[in-house]
């Protein structure tokens, strides 16, 4: 981290405050201990004396900057006669050092360590101003200090990017609105950065729908053949280990089906010639399009060839798994027109990078109505992507990749979750800023989080915590010596939050900027319907919600316009128990599938 100049001027306030409030008694590596007078020790706001303040040790033309990380009124904590004051641990930051021509700059480290009987002073205000100024870097200001709210919490942008970032904190922290205050205050400053946002319970549509593309399953594209092998067999075993047997024919079969459809474009075209199937060299991960009839019909063909019939058992099983999972609405996300030809590989990057961008820079990725057993093999794909596209385009686009409730994606555990979604959440921890691909993990669990993954990120924002095993991974993590300060999570209040790193001039105790109501993330169930407890709920109420809860499996098949008898038919037949505005999404939610529509759709689909 650089020096941080600061103006004569100012820094004269700094070096000519009032009679000190205390003396060093001891001196350690990384900490002192300070004897209080009992007057700076009894005072009151806004010269009281407690746990998180910042101090300067007085020295010659110089200042060495300390936070109070513990207060102890006992005699025992220094040998000293009981009239003697409470004694103050401080753990050492940095030091305000005079430059030969005038100038003070603060620097991070310890070069000159204060010898005891020098005194010490709380910050004021301008002090803490002086040791925060970023000095002209590129920051977002993201709330106010908790020791001062007159002076903004900023965090540098691109060193926060550049080195990864981690928000951590137990549910009901304000953990999610502390996200969208980072992700806002990042838009602010770098608009040319793509965001893509990883939204395992729906809430973060409602925050960023102004600025951002909300893609859910019946919206998004994700082709099959995009997936890699591993990812592939993910989906076609439903989330459960492959059987040998047949992950071996996949393995065979599926370079021979991009052969096959290589070969087919090749002779349709009146201008390329004709693509020998021999000759493509096309791997299993490959991601360039086949049709699943194809590789059907090499299972059928293989199966064909058996002299010993008792031997095609595990085809036939294949072959079913395969139309099962095609033929299951909840992965038309992957499988809409999975045997009709065309490369949309483009388009799909293109959708979801937002690429261009059309004035909405983030994406926001809803999970919760994908199909939960293959929901790794789909966070996956779009970590393996994110950091493919960065790669092959030399970081031309920045892309932030934020992955929320990170500890379910990539678990400490290697015996749990999807081994190639850790992967790929990994390789962006590890080389991704290379490429212009950034990490930002949140998780309530760091304990259960890959300790590799939560180690690349040199910005921690850490709220409160009470597990004694997070707070041991948080502060094995924090390379400051104020991981002392980590005591203090337990006690944090709701968006309160201590940030640690790269990204900060000090470890800082802060409150995140309160957001609108409208801007706070909120899960779609809580905006969806409201019931009035006055009233109670009835049967049309019950049934609105049965038909909400089929058609998260039904996919995106339905036909507007028709009702059921004994649905209501208008907005107005709803009641007062759902918001009017509400009432028109509430009738289209419960309109049931019209059988020839689904019955044609499945022939084209055919």
């Amino acid at each position: 981290m650089g020096n941080l100049v600061i103006p004569v001027s100012v820094a004269y306030a700094f070096l000519s405050q009032s009679a000190p409030l205390g003396h060093v008694v001891a001196i350690g590596g990384s900490s002192a201990s300070i004897r209080l007078t009992p007057a700076a020790a009894a005072s009151t706001e806004p010269a009281r004396i407690t746990i998180g303040n910042f101090l300067g040790i007085v020295m010659d033309a110089s200042r060495v900057v300390a936070v109070i990380t513990h207060v102890d009124g006992s005699d025992k904590a220094a040998g000293e006669p009981a009239t003697g004051g409470p004694l103050a641990r401080a753990d050492l930051l940095g030091e305000i050092r005079t430059h030969a021509d005038g100038t003070f700059v603060f620097q991070r480290g310890i070069t000159r360590y204060p010898v005891i009987g020098e005194g010490a002073q709380l910050l004021s205000g301008d002090s803490l101003r002086m040791v925060f100024d970023t000095c002209g870097a590129a920051v977002i200001k993201i709330g106010k200090l908790q020791q001062d709210a007159s002076i903004e919490a900023t965090v540098k942008v691109d060193d926060m990017l550049g080195k990864h970032f981690a928000l951590l904190g137990s549910t009901g922290v304000g953990k999610s609105s502390g996200v969208a205050v980072l992700l806002r205050a990042i838009l602010e400053v770098r608009p040319n950065l793509r965001i893509f946002l990883i939204d395992p319970h729906n809430e973060y549509g409602h925050s960023f729908r102004e600025r951002a593309q909300i893609l859910t399953p019946k919206n998004s594209k994700l082709p099959f053949w995009l997936f890699n092998f591993e990812e592939t067999v993910d989906v076609f075993f439903r989330g459960r280990p492959g059987l040998e047997d047949e992950v071996e024919i996949l393995a065979q079969l599926i370079p021979q089906a991009k052969n096959q459809f290589a070969a087919a474009r090749g002779a349709e075209s009146q201008t390329l010639r004709k693509v020998d199937s021999s000759q493509t060299g096309y791997t299993v991960d490959t991601p360039v399009p086949y049709r699943l009839s194809d590789l059907v019909n090499l299972i059928d063909e293989r199966m064909g060839r058996l002299e010993n019939r008792s031997s095609t058992s595990k085809f036939s099983r294949l072959v079913a798994r395969i139309e099962t999972v095609r033929q299951d609405p909840r992965y038309a996300f992957m499988f809409d027109n999975a045997n009709v030809g065309g490369d949309t590989m483009a388009e799909v990057v293109g959708q979801l990078f937002r690429l261009p961008a059309n004035g909405k820079p983030m994406t926001v990725m809803q999970l919760a109505g994908f199909p939960s057993e293959v929901v790794g093999s789909v966070v996956s794909v779009l970590g393996r992507m994110a950091f493919d596209f960065g790669l092959w385009s030399d970081g031309a686009v920045p892309l932030l990749f934020v992955c929320e409730e990170a500890h379910r994606y990539a678990p400490g555990d290697k015996s749990i979750g999807f081994g190639p979604t850790r992967k790929a959440i990994s390789r962006i921890a590890k080389e991704g800023r290379k490429y212009g691909v950034f990490l930002g993990m949140v998780t309530q669990r760091p304990a259960e989080l890959d300790a590799t993954i939560i180690s690349q990120c040199d910005t921690l924002f850490v709220m409160r915590m009470a597990n004694e095993r997070d707070q041991n991974i948080i502060r094995a993590a924090v390379s400051d010596a104020t991981a002392s300060l980590l005591a203090f999570l337990p006690s944090l209040g709701t968006r309160e939050v201590f940030t640690f790193g790269e990204g900060v001039a000090l470890p800082t105790r802060l409150r995140f900027s309160e957001l609108p109501a409208h801007m706070i993330p909120r899960g779609e169930s809580e905006l969806s319907i409201r019931v009035d407890s006055n009233r109670g709920v009835d049967t049309a109420f019950i049934h609105s919600v049965v038909e909400r809860w089929r058609g998260a499996s039904m996919g995106n098949k339905r036909k507007l316009g028709e009702a059921t008898p004994e649905q209501p038919k208008t907005p107005g037949e709803w009641g007062a128990f759902v918001t009017e505005a509400e009432q028109p999404l509430l009738v289209a939610a419960t309109r049931p599938v019209h059988a020839a529509t689904s019955l044609r759709a499945n022939l084209l689909r055919k």
